[in-house]
């Protein structure tokens, strides 16, 4: 693989007492957009603002393109920023905002001008060069934010949770638009957000962290259908733990499911165990259940488990509330984590 664009090497961060960031080490390269994903307070927004020099860190290198920038201050970085409050400047036009980091650095005017005018058309916003962000919409407040960090042409884009204060619907639609231009600049982008699905849909690796440490990096899909411990399981996605029999002597691994992969039956197909539906919700294309039962094996009596089924199966089956179904766990979608390491198998 080739020289990673930038290198978090042995990173840490310390607040008095208080550990924000523990040994982190992560490489990231030219083009690749990686989501720093977790709860809050996990040390995400740190690490950013530590590869953005506007935290230090309590020791640890930050290399891009191979060369030390720990000590730079954030000007000297080359990286463009975009924050969750947009911070514009309210007394400027949208066209102002997107210009004001290009005044002083000896652009001519008109290569201003050129420049100004070619973002606000990549970020669909042509039309409101001339208007103040009070006279903007969320969506297009945070999208002149972003045309003002890629006007100055970084090396890598830092996104902290840059859709966080949207509404669903335009959150959906800016989602798609940053993940587009930024696979039209080129871009290295690095983005901090609690939100999974973003992560899931927008990423090309995603970095999970929870306690100030990494818990694991990957694709999406990795980080989805192979987690690395229970933690990394439950906070992506939806997900079942199957109880087990505390064994001391032979202690049994943790096993877990997600609701989508369990097969439900009609419960006269005599195939599977039997359930008991205790809860349904409607998620427009598919249906959520709630299902009880206590033939698992698991010896510790009546085990709730959640089960994904789409609207088509739902219908043909008659699923209501306190029916019988009957229920298959496929044992090549278990996932296994050991109980003394809790890594996955």
């Amino acid at each position: 693989m080739s020289q990673p664009h930038l290198s978090i090497q042995g990173v840490n961060k310390s607040f008095g007492a208080v550990s924000a960031l523990r040994d982190i080490n992560l490489d990231i390269y030219k083009n690749e957009f990686v989501c720093l994903l977790g709860p809050s307070g996990c040390g995400k927004t740190t690490l950013l603002r530590i590869i953005a020099g506007l935290e230090k860190s309590s020791s640890g290198s930050i290399l891009a393109g191979g060369k030390d920038i720990s000590k730079l201050p954030p000007a000297k970085r080359n990286f463009g920023m975009v924050f969750q409050s947009y911070a514009l400047f309210p007394n400027l036009t949208a066209y102002e905002n997107v210009a004001y980091g290009l005044h002083g650095k000896g652009i001519p005017k008109q290569d201003i001008e050129e420049k100004v005018h070619s973002v606000l058309g990549l970020v669909d916003l042509a039309h409101a060069g001339s208007r103040y962000p009070s006279q903007l919409s969320g969506g297009q407040q945070q999208r002149i934010a972003l045309a003002r960090a890629i006007v100055l042409s970084p090396d890598f884009l830092l996104l902290d949770e840059p859709l966080s204060a949207l509404d669903a619907k335009v959150r959906l639609k800016l989602r798609h638009e940053i993940r587009e231009l930024q696979e039209r600049l080129g871009i290295t982008t690095i983005m901090v957000t609690h939100d999974q699905e973003e992560a899931l849909t927008m990423s090309d690796r995603i970095v999970v962290m929870n306690n100030a440490e990494i818990q694991q990096i990957g694709t999406p899909q990795q980080v989805y259908e192979q987690p690395d411990n229970p933690f990394v399981a439950d906070f992506i996605g939806s997900i079942n733990f199957l109880e087990a029999t505390n064994d001391e002597a032979n202690p049994i691994p943790i096993q877990a499911v997600r609701p989508e992969h369990i097969r439900i039956t009609a419960a006269a197909s005599g195939q599977g165990v039997s359930a008991v539906v205790k809860n349904i919700e409607f998620r427009g294309p598919f249906y959520r259940l709630l299902l009880e039962t206590d033939s698992l094996g698991t010896g510790k009596g009546p085990e709730r488990i959640t089960v994904d089924v789409s609207a088509h199966v739902s219908h043909h089956l008659q699923i209501m509330k306190n029916g019988v179904v009957s229920l298959e766990v496929p044992q090549e979608k278990l996932i296994s984590f050991t109980p003394e390491t809790k890594i996955h198998a």
